[in-house]
């Protein structure tokens, strides 16, 4: 049997591609977005997943995986039981950072800014387009707060089955949209010999974004 190898021996060498400021887009949201097409074209498991990283009101971090749902100049959007840890913290502290990670294309992408609740209408919008258990979910789940059993939350789902007979199902008050409204991004791209190209876009008080690199 082959002896295994010390966590501190594992590494990869990245070498598929590089990064320059000449390269990228003007703006950042364009060049994510341009990045996101990419991972989806090799088929990237979820290349929408990102890390969102948040803040207690005592200060604690706390990080987690969500999943991009809305992408343009105003920011990036995600969605969530608004009563969760996310959603507590967020109430607190209205900062956030987020993570982009695709190990096919050796590629990592960090955001951070203020956040912003999504208008109503627009969580209206996207929550009536989850699939019709999704949205029965959201009514049943409690979310971050104890469970005394698996059945407990399946008896809840059925319940609310039962309330909501048809494919009408309304927006529960507890549930909403989060947009991270950006001023600084990071895009990286591995490099061999862990001399990665790190470019970041900074937005300046006048609404503009200064591109630089940074020292890997």
């Amino acid at each position: 049997m082959p002896e295994a190898r010390s966590i501190s021996d594992l590494r990869e060498e990245y070498t598929q591609a590089s990064l320059n400021k000449a390269g990228v887009a003007k703006e950042p949201i364009a060049q994510l977005s341009t990045w996101l097409d990419e991972a989806r074209a090799v088929e990237e498991h979820e290349p929408t997943a990102m890390s969102l990283a948040t803040v207690s009101s005592d200060s604690r971090p706390s990080v987690r995986m969500v999943l991009l749902k809305g992408l343009d100049e105003r920011g990036l959007d995600f969605y969530t039981n608004l009563e969760s840890t996310k959603g507590q913290h967020l109430k607190a502290n209205p900062n956030a950072a987020l993570t982009f990670w695709w190990p096919t294309l050796e590629r990592q992408v960090r955001v951070e800014g203020r956040v912003e609740r999504v208008a109503e209408v627009e969580a209206e919008a996207y929550f009536s387009r989850r699939p019709l258990d999704s949205r029965l979910g959201a009514w049943a789940s409690p979310q971050s707060q104890p469970l005394e059993s698996r059945e407990e939350l399946e008896a809840r789902l059925e319940a609310i089955r039962l309330e909501f007979d048809n494919d009408d199902i309304p927006l529960p008050p507890h549930w909403g949209g989060f947009r991270v409204v950006p001023d600084r991004f990071e895009f990286w791209q591995g490099r061999a010999s862990r001399l990665h190209d790190r470019i970041e876009y900074l937005l300046d008080q006048q609404g503009n974004w200064e591109i630089r690199r940074l020292a890997p």
